[in-house]
């Protein structure tokens, strides 16, 4: 009688564990939501690059500071120690105090005088947003059971492209019509309000949707630079990353300069290839992914990355030099699709490797890797390019410094391959 007593409990645990809630629905649904103004805030300055610069006479390397490597000091740097307090503090309390800080200094960029303004201004943004990954992803990981995590990831990571579409609808319409400094006040206030339905979220019990013991405790994190399917990730996705950044970083750009479409315009294509493909293709990445995982074993969601990466460099080389106004458009549309894809398999697999005691400083070691590469080097690298080679007076020359994003998919594939074979061997092995 108590064997048989004992498994109902065990049953109705693992039955709980699998259930899906309300306050799941909820948390999934506010997070993406502050996703989606994050990613708005951060991306709405490139849309607006060219009447910065038109007004403030800067460079391009001068753009690149303040698009990126101004965010990206803080918000890699503060990644794994952000990361580190997610394991230990309560989530929603953390990504609602960024949220407020990243809200406030997007609106006060518009105030900004002069490049050290708006620099400090980006710094600030990115301090906020450093918040956010580690602790909304982990705290999903606890709401959701482990057959969706990849599916719930990309959902949650659809934001990218949500917020993507409204700083390209909204950079585009309002810096033409009311300004980039009245652009950055509509924007970016707001986003105060959203802070108080984060508090409303549930803050779950770490661990509770796991089938299998943590093998790692929270004091174990040198585990994360010893595995070496997760340092394939980190390498592989940092590439990838950096390639699936320039597109934003400088898509608007290259087509005001280099095919002469006007600002208005470019949002308003910008912002519709990112919900037609990016919205679909985030979420269908992770769906695809979760099934990749069931064919392939414990490496098929990197495997599923690889493929991504390998399949966008074609594509780059069409949108740098063909000339048909259709194949760019096909261009854009899939590598918007594909840069997009690999964010909830990523994610599901540093949450996988790492364990729920480890998943927050997992995730920010993650963000740091693929956000140093695209915004750290990456952007300045190409800013760095455009200049010597004049592109702002021979538009034609962004072209040489963009060739690095097929350079990059082609050695993220390889890696990303490499990790999958890796994680899949280790799967094997523990399997026995």
């Amino acid at each position: 009688m108590t064997t048989t007593t004992d498994a109902a409990r065990a049953g109705d645990a693992a039955e709980a564990k699998e259930k899906i809630s309300g306050a799941a629905i909820y948390a999934l649904a506010v997070l993406t939501l502050v996703y989606v103004l994050n990613f708005l805030d951060r991306t709405l300055i490139y849309i607006l690059f060219a009447p910065i610069k038109a007004e403030m006479q800067f460079s391009d390397l001068q753009l690149a500071l303040l698009g990126t490597t101004s965010f990206v000091i803080f918000y890699t740097l503060l990644g794994v120690p952000f990361g580190r307090l997610a394991d230990r503090t309560v989530r929603k309390n953390l990504i609602a105090a960024g949220l407020a800080v990243w809200s406030l200094f997007s609106g006060l960029t518009g105030f900004a005088e002069g490049f050290w303004s708006i620099f400090f201004c980006r710094v600030m943004v990115g301090v906020g947003e450093a918040t956010l990954g580690p602790a909304a992803l982990s705290l999903l990981s606890d709401h959701f059971p482990p057959r969706v995590r990849a599916t719930v990831q990309a959902v949650y990571s659809s934001g990218i492209a949500f917020g993507a579409a409204a700083a390209s609808f909204l950079g585009g319409w309002l810096g033409q019509s009311w300004g980039w400094r009245w652009t950055f006040f509509v924007v970016g206030f707001p986003g105060l309000a959203v802070a108080l339905l984060v508090l409303a979220v549930k803050e779950e019990r770490r661990g509770r949707t796991e089938t299998l013991p943590a093998r790692h405790g929270a004091g174990d994190w040198r585990v994360l630079l010893k595995s070496a399917p997760l340092r394939y990730l980190y390498a592989g996705y940092a590439l990838f990353g950096l390639a699936a950044n320039s597109l934003s970083i400088w898509g608007a750009t290259y087509f005001f300069r280099v095919h002469g479409l006007s600002l208005a315009l470019i949002g308003t294509i910008g912002g519709v290839l990112a919900l037609a493909a990016g919205v679909p293709g985030t979420i269908l990445g992770g769906a695809l992914a979760d099934r990749f995982s069931q064919r392939f074993g414990r490496g098929g969601r990197m495997l599923f990355g690889a493929a991504g990466a390998l399949a966008s460099v074609p594509l780059w080389l069409l949108l740098l030099f063909g000339e048909s106004p259709w194949a760019l458009l096909f261009a854009c549309f899939m590598l918007l699709a594909l840069s997009l894809v690999w964010l909830g398999p990523a994610a599901a697999d540093v949450h996988d490797i790492a364990g729920p005691k480890l998943r927050g400083l997992g995730i920010g070691i993650y963000f740091f890797a693929v956000n140093l590469a695209a915004y750290g080097v990456g952007a300045p690298l190409i800013g760095k390019i455009n200049d010597a080679f004049g592109a702002a007076t021979n538009p034609a020359a962004m072209r040489y410094g963009l060739l690095i994003s097929p350079l990059a998919c082609l050695l993220g594939a390889v890696l990303l391959w490499l990790g999958s074979r890796r994680m899949g061997q280790e799967g094997a092995a523990q399997d026995r």
